[in-house]
């Protein structure tokens, strides 16, 4: 099974995207955001990958832009009367760690609001969800909600696109830039080293 894409765009369409793998395309159907955040064709991207088998569709791709996105796709999924495009459309208005938090509250009204989804669905998607830190990464945090928040440091990738934008770089294509040299890098990288990293993107 593939679990993880690394090529450059081809082309973007309003529901899939075709990546580029050494010379071999692979549609990989994606959320809203997920298509919004990819690099301009051409540009070389990362995608964690869920395969899903059917007999009348054969393989299907699912692209999510980190592994907490796809943890939570399948997550989603294991719910009764949820699908690939339910779960897609959650995702679409509500990032991994934002499903976190309206599952811990309750808030069905938030998860609702995703397309196709309605009252009924969106009142079990919290249910279900509830008790169940959705990423590795958001472990620590769902533990931790009932703690008096303590300042946290602000993470390199922010720092970077902070940085950008002080340099008058629009924020979309700040985040776009960092995003592409943490991928690169990794994610323990520092804030002056995924700097260079983006204006050397910028500057392609």
């Amino acid at each position: 099974m593939i679990g993880r894409l690394w090529g450059l765009v081809a082309e973007v369409g309003e529901e899939e995207a075709l990546i580029d793998v050494s010379g071999v395309g692979y549609v990989v159907r994606c959320g809203s955001r997920t298509l919004g955040r990819l690099p301009a064709i051409g540009g070389p991207t990362e995608l964690f990958i869920e395969s899903q088998w059917g007999e009348q569709t054969g393989m299907t791709l699912y692209g999510f832009l980190d592994r907490h996105e796809r943890r939570a796709f399948v997550m989603l999924k294991t719910i009764q009367g949820v699908g690939p495009k339910a779960a897609l459309a959650v995702l679409d208005v509500l990032p991994p760690a934002e499903l976190q938090a309206a599952a811990g509250r309750g808030d069905q009204a938030a998860v609702s609001r995703a397309q196709g989804v309605g009252p009924k669905l969106a009142l079990r998607i919290v249910t279900e969800l509830k008790d169940k830190p959705i990423g590795d990464g958001l472990v620590a945090a769902f533990h931790a909600a009932a703690t008096p928040a303590v300042p946290a440091k602000p993470s390199s990738t922010g720092e970077a696109v902070a940085a950008l934008m002080g340099l008058g770089v629009a924020e979309p294509a700040a985040r776009r830039v960092v995003e592409q040299a943490a991928l690169r890098l990794g994610d323990e990288t520092e804030a002056p080293a995924l700097i260079k990293a983006a204006l050397q993107e910028l500057g392609r």
